[in-house]
């Protein structure tokens, strides 16, 4: 391999002073705690009550299981690291951790894109949505979101670490492809240019994908007599979009924004957006806005406190 002498890099994460380190770590390690907390919380009811057991609810547990993947791959390390003061990360650690970010940032995506036209059916062909979101077609769809985001996953790490490093400074808390980049000698990285150029394209497909169900979605809604109906149409696709806006736009902050050899305070803010945001508020979105969701959840402690006390 290309890089075989080189040992590991050097977190530099978001300030020298350990004081401020230690601050930024106790707030992650909060943020963490939650967006474990309401991961596990809505996988849990969405897999042990039965009324929860439909196609909608089906996509939203492996959204949960991939929020949890998502931020376990880079706050863990970096609260270490703060605790530790210490930016060391071996040359495998950062490999892995590259793989299952992408991995993971990709999945995300596409996971939302596939609830996308799930709503789009259940509200714009409510007849044949049964017949539609099959179990079939619900594993299909599952297993398709994660083969592609292996094979993109797989796609960016190599194209990154086949590359030559004339550095081992990231000016980053976790292991960033651009900022990786940076670190190489030549022009080597037009490979992982050229990947993700793609994957930019298959991402700007997705956007187009889920902007035109829920085109079709909010006509459909908006046409419909019953103010219930509409309701209760919205009351289902609305925490879904605004998971959706929320993980686009903090995403899309990491391919706007040009990576800085010293992060301010603006770049150290862009990141945690797209990180650490979206797996702490996901679980949020969809538990304030689901009654189906907390019902299960009360349904779930209070049978926990008759077994307590039997």
């Amino acid at each position: 391999m290309a890089n075989s002498t080189m040992s590991g890099f050097l977190l530099m994460g978001f300030s020298s002073k350990p004081e401020l380190e230690l601050a930024n770590a106790s707030l992650f390690l909060v943020l963490y705690l939650v967006a474990v907390t309401g991961n596990i919380l809505i996988i849990t009811a969405t897999s042990m009550d039965s009324s929860l057991h439909s196609p909608m609810y089906f996509f939203l547990k492996h959204l949960s299981v991939l929020d949890l993947c998502y931020i376990s791959v880079t706050v863990p390390r970096s609260i270490y690291n703060s605790f530790m003061h210490s930016g060391y990360i071996s040359f495998g650690e950062c490999m892995v951790q590259c793989f299952v970010f992408a991995l993971c940032a990709c999945a995300e995506l596409f996971m939302l894109t596939v609830m996308s036209y799930d709503r789009y059916v259940a509200i714009c062909l409510p007849l044949r949505y049964e017949i539609i979101m099959d179990v079939r077609t619900c594993v299909h769809g599952v297993l398709g979101v994660w083969i592609s985001a292996v094979i993109t996953g797989t796609m960016h790490t190599a194209g990154t670490f086949s590359i030559h490093f004339c550095g081992s400074q990231i000016h980053q808390f976790f292991c960033d492809i651009p900022q990786l980049l940076k670190l190489s000698c030549s022009s080597e990285y037009i490979s992982e240019v050229a990947v993700s150029g793609f994957v930019a394209l298959v991402a700007f497909l997705c956007v187009i994908f889920i902007v035109l169900s829920y085109t079709q979605i909010f006509s459909t809604v908006l046409r419909m007599p019953s103010a219930e109906g509409r309701a209760k149409a919205f009351s289902t696709c609305l925490p879904h979009l605004a998971v959706v806006i929320l993980f686009i736009t903090t995403s899309g902050f990491e391919f706007l924004k040009p990576p800085s050899d010293s992060p301010s305070a603006l770049d150290i803010l862009l990141t945690i957006m797209y990180t650490v945001v979206p797996p702490t508020l996901n679980p949020m979105i969809y538990s304030l806005r689901n009654k189906a969701i907390k019902v299960a959840l009360r349904r779930a402690f209070h049978g926990r406190k008759r077994d307590l006390f039997c």
